[in-house]
């Protein structure tokens, strides 16, 4: 259960938090930009099984490996795709937590 509210709350509620408090004249923008960042697990499409909740998406998926989190750095390093580098990178924040919860198994 804790896993549960860990994880989505990372993908659901710190978006709200990081939207509201810093971007707060954009917001609505801003959160659904946020919020889209969790369309990266289209890649759990080309999986099989598509979804397994005991496995992490770090490293297995093609939006979840070394080179794709480089490439959201990079975005997030750039004035004008700031926002969408912060909501990948949100996203691998999210997962990176499942997956470390899970080896601890909570």
């Amino acid at each position: 259960m804790i896993r549960f509210i860990v994880h989505y709350g990372i993908h659901f509620i710190v978006p709200i938090l990081i939207a509201w408090f810093l971007y707060r004249k954009r917001f609505k923008e801003v959160l659904v930009i946020l919020w889209l960042g969790i369309c990266i697990d289209l890649d759990h499409l080309w999986a099989n099984p598509i979804f397994d909740a005991n496995r992490c998406s770090l490293g297995f998926h093609t939006f979840h490996t070394f080179w794709a989190i480089i490439l959201y750095f990079c975005l997030f390093v750039y004035p004008k795709t700031r926002i969408l580098g912060l909501a990948l990178l949100l996203h691998i924040l999210a997962d990176g937590a499942d997956c470390l919860l899970m080896s601890l198994q909570l």
